[in-house]
Formats: structure tokens, sequence, C-alpha cells
């Protein structure tokens, strides 16, 4: 097959130019048997490009004038993947800051050199998928491309990242994956300061700078990273599941909430809905707090009660007692 899409993309660069071929000609240009050619030339007529033919004296194949596109070949299922991933990441979803016009862009211009029936296939699929806004902070695309070639490089590198508590301190790491991990980017590297592995989301690093000091590669602490580090932010240890109404807009609480431990959805231009999957009441009682935004607790009902009695406990603290 691969020889097969080679030798079709060589065929059409060779059309392409507006000459009138003859089938001698393109058999040695294509190195490949006058049968071969034939079902090559059938091949793009299947897939929309106008090729014309003549047979007897003077027989040649020439694409129709007007008509000459880049040599672009997709199969139905490459078509179907392309036109699915572009429309995935216009719709804000790839976790990427200011991606969403460039995939458009793109997703437009393969439209148009596509041949006809795979370019209404592609359009067809892009027109009717709608995957949905992502509300969480994504990451600066300089970051993430910066971090790719560290990665792939070996190279140390150094940054400010910003911690929970607000604090940016400079960190000396060996980068050794990107992983996407419930729509937020993350760096696993060795830390070497701190001489241990250690996790950073890509949305709290700034001031990025590539030392081009290789690292000797140390031994991963797992081969499956994702679960690795899901067990880590405690989502392998999840027993609970709180469910809580925001009255603010999505995208505000998407910026105050330090962890993604479940869903955040809008039910309206002030209101969203929070469902997160957790360990302790204790500790998404508190995490809700530190937001400073007002909720209303939808469920369990222990949570509910472990709420309420938070509250009156911290009320008690501020109000003077009568001896």
């Amino acid at each position: 097959m691969a020889d097969t899409s080679q030798r079709m993309l060589r065929l059409l660069s060779l059309l392409q130019d507006g000459r009138a071929w003859s089938g001698a000609t393109l058999t040695e240009a294509l190195g490949t048997s006058p049968r071969s050619m034939r079902r090559d030339i059938d091949r793009l007529r299947e897939l929309g490009y106008p090729v014309e033919s003549l047979r007897g004296p003077g027989g040649h194949y020439r694409l129709v004038a007007g008509n000459a596109v880049p040599p672009l070949m997709f199969e139905d299922d490459e078509v179907v993947t392309v036109a699915l991933g572009l429309r995935m990441v216009a719709g804000g979803l790839s976790g990427v800051q200011d991606t969403e016009e460039g995939a458009e862009r793109a997703l437009g211009k393969i439209e148009r050199v596509l041949p006809s029936r795979l370019s209404r296939r592609a359009s067809s699929l892009a027109s009717a998928v709608d995957p949905g806004r992502s509300v969480w902070p994504g990451a600066p695309v300089d970051v993430l491309t910066g971090l790719g070639e560290a990665v792939a490089a070996g190279h140390r590198i150094r940054m400010t990242h910003r911690g929970r508590d607000g604090r940016e301190l400079r960190r000396h790491v060996d980068p050794y994956r990107l992983l996407l991990l419930g729509r937020r980017w993350y760096l696993f590297a060795w830390d070497r300061d701190r001489e241990d592995w250690r996790s950073f989301r890509l949305d709290r690093i700034s001031g990025l700078t590539p030392t081009r000091a290789a690292f000797t590669p140390r031994e991963l602490p797992a081969e499956d990273l994702a679960a690795y580090l899901e067990e880590g932010f405690g989502a392998g240890r999840a027993r609970h599941t709180v469910t809580v109404v925001f009255h603010a807009p999505a995208a505000q609480v998407a910026a105050r909430l330090t962890r993604v431990d479940g869903s955040l959805e809008a039910v309206g231009p002030d209101r969203c809905r929070y469902v997160a999957r957790v360990d302790s009441y204790e500790w998404i009682a508190l995490l809700l707090a530190l937001t400073g935004l007002d909720f209303t607790v939808e469920g369990p009902e222990e949570f509910r009660t472990h709420t309420a009695e938070l509250s009156a406990r911290l009320e008690r603290a501020v109000t003077p007692r009568t001896p």
C-alpha cells in the first residue's frame, strides 16, 4: 500500500504540470508496468481527479485544465480522522491556547484541495460535529512547542512555575513527557533542585528557557505515566461524587479551580455545574471555598451536612462568646 500511495502521489505530481503524457512516458517515469499505471489513473478518477485520456496515435493522459490541485492523497478513513481532529481543535478541546482559528483555516484549506467526493465528506463531518467549547485554561502555544522540542532533544530547561498558592518559583528540570489529562496539559519531569519526579501544569508555566544542555535519561517510575499521575492526583482513590452549582460563569469558575477532578458544564450565562470525584469531603469543601465564588451544594446529602457543619464552625470562630 505504501508503494502504491507513493506511486500515485508521483503520478499526480507529474500530471499537474499541465502537459500531455503518453502512456509509455508515464510508465517509464513511474517505474511500473502499463497495467499498474492504468489502475493508478482509474484510482485518481475514483477519487475525483479529472484525468483526461486520448487513445490511438498521439494518445495521452492529462489533468483537465483549471482543476490542478496539490498532490494531497487521503483514504476515506484518513479524511474522517483529519477532519474530526481539526474540528475538535477548532472547538477548543486541544487544551492549547489560540489554536482554534488555525484549525478552522487548516480545515478549510484541506477541503479545498481534496478531490470533490472526499471534500464533501470532510465538509459534512466538520459541519455536523459540535464538540462543545472548553472552559479550562489552555496551555500557551509557545510553552507547549518549546517543551516538546526540549523533550525530543533531551535538553534541560529552566522555567517559572506558579504553584497552587500563587507563588512563582524558578525550576530547573529534565523534561520527559507531555500529557493531556482532564483537558489540561502537564509536563512530567525530573526536578533537579528537589531530586524527584514532578508534574507541572503548562498553563502555569512561564519564562521557559531551554539550556541546550543534554541530560542522562532516567528510568521512568511507571510505564503508564497517565495512570501514574492520575493515581497521584487522587483519581484512583476517589470514593465520593460531589455536585455543586456555582453562581458564576463557567470560564470564571474554571480559572479559580486549582484542580480538575471531574467535569464543569455551563447551565446558563451565569451558572455552571461542577461534578467532582474525590476521596474526602474535607478537601473538596476547602477547594470550593478557596474559589471565592458563591455556590450551592446539590449532593450528596452527606456532603451537604458536612458543608453546613463547616460553615457553622467557621461562623462560631468569628462570633464573640458571652462569658
